[in-house]
């Protein structure tokens, strides 16, 4: 399969299967400049079903590019479906958020990559999604009634978070699993208390929309809040991406993530796929109403780390990346 066949795979699977729209809802696609040929891709499968399908093209490209629909809470009220296709992610804004309190059907997928291939072209988005559910399931099962989250690596992690009166829930691209709201990334995510996370983080896969880390870098978090970073190559490339927001609350952890997608790999060239990797966790940093939570801030990004040893409330449910329900098979 030729690199154009695959970006035309990606565009398929994401509409009809991960959407599954139909032909009387009018869609949104969002997107930038950056990926208006995307888009066009994703219209041009969606104009099989539907003659709705509007392009709505953003200025603001980078991690700011959720101002404008802060600003604009109402703009998708007249849309069905809403696919969120910029290079950073717009599901945590309030427009997005009032889409899917009214019930449309909002699917996450920011097309961020390092490494210029299209993120539609991708093998990861080709994971069994009805698998995914299940498993998915299988792990919520075991962890939903849970308070405390412990995590510890062979580098040196040994951290604490709160998920008391926290639910869980999970992303693996389709609509209908996420009752509306879906994420490309294909996880379990638990939107943490987000004045309790405590402990060290070494932090050795992804900083998410930066790339992969190349250092472990030690980080420390205090009652919720990163307080000091390892002041080594890679702790400076942290240090500066949050200094860049501007936003004392991009500091606080507010999300933490178990991936689930076995043909995911923690390379750098694209944050949902990182964050998505079966053997990973990731902290999710900013906003997170759209999760469950109740933090505000100007943006979210993950940090994704490699072979952890997870708890809830003192059982191990994977050791060294690898989940330990009986139930479970990769």
């Amino acid at each position: 399969m030729n690199y154009q066949e695959k970006i035309e795979r990606g565009s398929s699977i994401i509409i009809k299967e991960w959407m599954k729209l139909k032909s009387n809802e009018k869609l949104c696609i969002v997107t930038s400049s950056k990926h208006y040929s995307e888009a066009e891709e994703l219209k041009k499968v969606a104009e099989q079903i539907t003659e709705n399908v509007a392009i709505m093209l953003v200025k603001d490209e980078g991690k700011y590019v959720g101002v404008f629909f802060d600003e604009n809470e109402k703009i998708f009220d007249v849309y069905d479906s809403i696919i969120g296709a910029t290079d950073y992610s717009i599901v945590t804004t309030k427009s997005a958020d009032r889409a899917i309190k009214k019930g449309k059907k909002f699917l996450s997928l920011p097309l961020s990559t390092n490494n210029g291939v299209s993120m539609l072209a991708y093998d990861f988005l080709t994971i069994d999604t009805e698998l995914s559910r299940i498993k998915a399931q299988i792990l919520l099962k075991y962890i939903e009634k849970s308070s405390k989250i412990v995590v510890t690596t062979a580098l040196g992690t040994n951290l604490e978070f709160s998920m008391k009166r926290r639910k869980p829930g999970f992303f693996n691209g389709t609509v209908k699993d996420g009752k509306g709201y879906a994420s490309a990334s294909v996880e379990v995510y638990i939107p943490i208390v987000e004045t309790k996370t405590n402990g060290i983080l070494v932090l050795d896969g992804s900083f998410g929309y930066i790339g992969k880390v190349n250092q472990p870098v030690k980080v420390e978090f205090k009652d919720g809040r990163i307080v000091n970073i390892e002041d080594n190559e890679s702790g400076r490339i942290l240090n500066q991406h949050l200094i860049d927001y501007e936003d004392e609350n991009m500091y606080v952890a507010a999300e933490f993530g178990i991936g689930l997608n076995p043909l995911s790999h923690c390379d750098g060239n694209c944050y949902i796929e990182d964050e998505s990797v079966y053997g990973t966790f990731h902290i999710g940093f900013g906003r997170n109403h759209a999760l469950g939570g109740k933090h505000e801030a100007k943006s979210h990004f993950d940090l994704v780390t490699c072979k952890p040893n997870i708890y809830f409330d003192n059982r191990l449910i994977m050791e060294e990346g690898e989940i330990t329900i009986p139930e479970f098979q990769v």
